[in-house]
C-alpha cells in the first residue's frame, strides 16, 4: 500500500506553545497537581503562561550550557513539567531523553551509559532515593528541577537569565528519545525525529477535530515520558481545546475533577479506564459529557468500554481503540458504541489508516494465518522510529525493509480487519489468545479489576487476579466463570498495586511469571506479595 509522503517541517515541540498561544491565548490548561518547576503558578494556567514558562526554562537550560544536538535525560518525580521541560529542551535544539519516574536507579544508570555522558535533569528526591552519587560519573552536568544538592545546579538559581532565540533543527534530526515498556527486560531507547512524530500526529488530529467541538475540554491521562503525550498534547492546544492534564488516576480525584470541568474527550491508559468504571455509579455523573473515549498502549477490555459508554449521556458516544506501538505510533483503529454491549470481540483492533499506515500478517507455517494458527504482525508507517539508541542491531532485527515486526501474533479476516491475539513472548501452548480469555473473565466477574494469565512451571495458564477493594475472590463465582474455558491452574490473588507495571501501567507478564516461579507469596487478605 502506498503511504502518503509527509511534506512538512516535522513536529516542532520547542515552539508548540508559542504557536498555540498565538491562536488561542486564553485557552486554559487545568492540572490535577502543581508543577515542581513552578509551584507558584498553581493548577490553572492559560496558553500564554505556558508559552512563557517553556521559554523561561529553555533560557535557563541554555545558561546551564545545554546546546543543540546534545542529549539531556529528564528523570524526575512524576508531573506535567516533564513534558514542559521536553519542550524547553527542544526549543534550544537539545534532544530530550525521557525516562519514567517508575524506573529504578540501576536501570536509569544503564540507559545513561548508552547515551554517552548526557546532561541530566532530575530532582533532590530522585538523587537521594534512586540515583545516588554514582550518577555524577555518568552525567556531563546534573540540573535540578526542584530541591538542592551540593554537586548539582538548581534551575531555580538561573531565574531571570536573558531569553534566547529558539533553535530550529532539521525535521529528520532526532527530536525526542523515549523508552520502550521494558516488559521483556531493560527498556530500549527509541529515537524519534520531528518528521516521524508529525506522521503520527496527522491521523490522530483528524479524528479529534471531527469528534468534538473546539470549546469542549480534552482530558489527558497519559505517561509524560511516552511518545503518545507528544502528539496528544499538540492536538489539544493547537486546536484550541481546554486541556485537562492528569498525573493520577485515583477514581475519587478523577470524579471530582471531571465534575468541575466536564470533558468532552478523554484519552487515558486502559488500566485508568478500568479504575474509572466506578465513576459510572457516581451521582454527580462525571462522565456524562464525554462524547469520545480514546485508548491505546494495551488491550482494552469489553466490560470497561461498555461501562464508559453507558456512563455518558451524550447522543451516540464512541470509544476509540488504537493499535500501535512506541516504535511506530498508531497503526490501526476501531470504534465501539453502546450497541456492542459488554461481550464484543476486543481482539479485533480495526483497520489501518488509509494512505498513512498498513498491516500484513506473515505466516509461521506456510499457511494462511488464522485464529488457531496466527502469524507475525508487521506494519508500515511513516512514524517509525529511526533507531534504538546504542542498539541499532536490535532495531534491524525488527525492521523488515519498510515493514516493522510488532512482536505480536494475529490474523486478518476476509473483511480486512486485524485481530491481535497475543504478544509472541506471552503465548501459552494450547491457548488461542490469553487476552481473549482475560476479556471473558473480566466480563463474567465484575469484582475483578485485573486478571493476567501467565504460564506456570507446567505451561498451564496461571491466572493472577486483583479484585476491587481487595475483596477475597469467591471460589464458586470463579468456577462458574471459567466454565467452558481452557483448563487453567487455580487463581492466585494479588493487590493490583503489587503487580509489576510499566510506565503506561501495562503488567510486566514475564516478570510476574518469574516472581511466581521464584515462590512469591500471593495476597491472602492480610499480607503483601513478597519473595519466599
Amino acid at each position: 500500500m502506498f503511504l502518503q509522503r509527509i511534506n512538512n517541517r516535522g513536529i516542532r515541540l520547542g515552539t508548540l506553545y508559542d504557536r498555540a498561544a498565538a491562536r488561542h491565548p486564553a485557552s486554559p490548561v487545568i492540572l490535577d497537581h502543581e508543577l515542581d518547576i513552578a509551584p507558584e503558578r498553581g493548577r490553572l494556567l492559560v496558553l500564554t503562561e505556558l508559552a512563557d514558562l517553556v521559554d523561561d526554562f529553555a533560557s535557563r537550560l541554555w545558561a546551564a550550557r545545554v546546546r543543540p544536538g546534545e542529549r539531556v535525560v529528564v528523570y524526575k518525580s512524576h508531573g506535567f513539567d516533564i513534558s514542559l521541560l521536553a519542550c524547553a529542551l527542544a526549543r534550544i535544539g537539545a534532544i530530550p531523553a525521557l525516562l519514567s519516574p517508575k524506573l529504578d536507579g540501576a536501570t536509569v544508570r544503564e540507559l545513561m551509559r548508552r547515551m554517552g555522558r548526557p546532561h541530566l535533569v532530575t530532582d533532590q528526591v530522585k538523587l537521594e532515593t534512586e540515583l545516588t552519587d554514582k550518577v555524577f560519573e555518568l552525567a556531563d552536568h546534573v540540573l535540578l528541577a526542584s530541591g538542592a544538592h551540593p554537586e548539582a545546579t538548581p534551575l531555580a538559581e538561573l531565574a531571570g537569565v536573558d531569553r534566547v532565540t529558539p533553535v530550529n533543527m532539521p525535521p529528520d534530526h532526532p527530536t525526542l528519545i523515549t523508552h520502550t515498556s521494558g516488559t521483556t527486560g531493560i527498556p530500549k531507547l527509541a529515537v524519534h525525529t520531528g518528521r516521524t512524530l508529525q506522521a503520527r500526529y496527522r491521523p490522530q488530529a483528524t479524528i479529534v477535530a471531527a469528534a468534538v467541538r473546539r470549546s469542549e475540554p480534552i482530558a489527558i491521562h497519559v505517561s509524560f515520558v511516552h511518545s503518545r503525550m507528544y502528539t496528544a498534547m499538540p492536538i489539544s492546544v493547537l486546536q484550541g481545546h481546554p486541556m485537562i492534564v492528569m498525573r493520577d488516576d485515583d477514581p475519587k480525584a478523577a470524579a471530582d475533577l471531571f465534575s468541575r470541568f466536564p470533558p468532552g474527550f478523554i484519552e487515558a491508559h486502559p488500566n485508568a479506564f478500568l479504575r474509572w468504571e466506578v465513576l459510572a455509579d457516581d451521582p454527580r455523573a462525571p462522565l456524562a459529557n464525554v462524547k469520545y473515549f480514546s485508548s491505546t498502549f494495551d488491550a482494552i477490555h469489553p466490560r470497561t468500554v461498555h461501562r464508559m459508554l453507558c456512563a455518558s449521556r451524550r447522543r451516540a458516544p464512541r470509544f476509540a481503540q488504537a493499535y500501535g506501538q512506541s516504535e511506530v505510533g498508531p497503526i490501526a483503529a476501531r470504534t465501539y458504541s453502546k450497541k456492542g454491549g459488554a461481550e464484543f470481540d476486543a481482539r479485533c483492533v480495526g483497520r489501518p489508516f488509509p494512505g498513512m499506515t498498513d498491516v500484513r500478517v506473515v505466516s509461521r507455517d506456510g499457511k494462511r494465518p488464522t485464529k488457531s494458527s496466527p502469524g507475525y504482525i508487521e506494519v508500515l508507517s511513516n512514524g517509525r522510529i529511526v533507531t534504538y539508541l546504542g542498539e541499532h542491531e536490535r532495531w534491524e532485527k525488527q525492521a523488515k525493509g519498510e515493514w516493522w515486526r510488532m512482536g505480536d501474533v494475529g490474523y486478518r479476516t476476509k473483511w480486512g480487519c486485524l485481530h491481535m491475539l497475543d504478544r509472541e513472548v506471552d503465548e501459552i501452548p494450547g491457548i488461542d489468545s490469553t487476552l481473549e480469555i482475560e476479556d471473558k473473565l473480566l466480563t463474567r466477574l465484575p469484582e475483578l479489576i485485573e486478571v493476567i494469565l501467565v504460564p506456570n512451571e507446567h505451561d498451564l495458564p496461571q491466572p493472577v487476579v486483583s479484585t476491587r477493594d481487595d475483596a477475597p475472590l469467591d471460589p464458586a463465582a470463579w468456577r462458574a466463570a471459567v466454565a467452558g474455558l481452557p483448563e487453567m491452574a487455580d487463581p492466585v490473588q494479588w493487590r493490583q498495586e503489587d503487580l509489576p507495571q510499566t510506565a503506561t501501567t501495562k503488567i510486566k507478564r514475564l516478570e510476574l511469571a518469574k516472581l511466581l516461579r521464584s515462590g512469591a507469596r500471593p495476597y491472602t487478605g492480610d499480607s503483601r506479595p513478597e519473595p519466599a
